[in-house]
């Protein structure tokens, strides 16, 4: 369970981004956050990734609380969570294979298991005759078809995907979040930070309205809660 508890968040320039945020998203849940440009989209995933504190409130995800987490414990937190970027974030240097088998090296996944793993998420994302192919040499859906997969190859409990349509043409929009609704499908939680208010109502899926720092939240179906 993801929760926010009146939750504050202010930058150096003064800004107050958050202002008493509130918002509660069970597990096995899909979300879509929506909000004009400077409504706190980013902020809040930041925060949900411990790049940024709160200022006060309570900000805990699944037992874990961000506000009070020594920095220690961050990178052992960030294992349970999958991150998708809007700008890719691949290795330029590294194949399809090695950038998304550089999530389970950094953990420590034995060898033997490495291969296997990657094998089964480039399949997944049909991506497995290009294992060898360097992101240069991709598309820009290919290319976020393989931070899809490096985002979900180790079994991350929460996937958060930051404007994942951005860079890639309709067709391949919709073959991204129909992977995303399918990993839903296996009770893991997804929140997908987009602008893309034709995805949003084409999914009817739960939607959070950030605006002036706080949340309104929309069921399926559009009837605001």
């Amino acid at each position: 369970m993801i929760e926010f508890k009146n939750v504050t968040k202010a930058y150096k320039n003064g800004k107050n981004v958050l202002n008493g945020l509130n918002l509660t998203i069970n597990d096995g849940e899909f979300v879509f956050v929506i909000g004009d440009t400077g409504a706190g989209k980013t902020t809040m995933m930041k925060l949900l990734l411990r790049e940024e504190k709160i200022d006060s409130g309570s900000l805990t995800v699944n037992g874990f609380d961000l506000g009070r987490m020594p920095a220690y414990r961050v990178p052992k937190y960030r294992r349970k969570l999958g991150v998708v970027f809007q700008d890719f974030r691949l290795f330029p240097g590294m194949t399809v294979e090695e950038n998304v088998a550089f999530a389970l090296r950094v953990i420590g996944t034995p060898k033997k298991l490495i291969r296997s793993k990657v094998l089964h998420m480039l399949r997944t994302v049909q991506l497995e005759e290009k294992m060898k192919r360097y992101p240069g040499e991709l598309s820009g859906g290919e290319q976020q078809r393989v931070a899809l997969a490096r985002a979900l190859v180790n079994s991350p409990e929460i996937i958060i995907a930051d404007e994942p349509t951005g860079n890639i043409d309709p067709a391949m929009s919709k073959a991204i979040m129909d992977l995303l609704v399918m990993v839903n499908n296996l009770n893991k939680t997804v929140i997908v930070v987009t602008h893309e208010r034709e995805l949003v109502s084409h999914y009817g899926k739960r939607t959070i309205f950030l605006e002036n720092g706080k949340a309104r939240e929309y069921l399926p179906g559009g009837a605001e809660r």
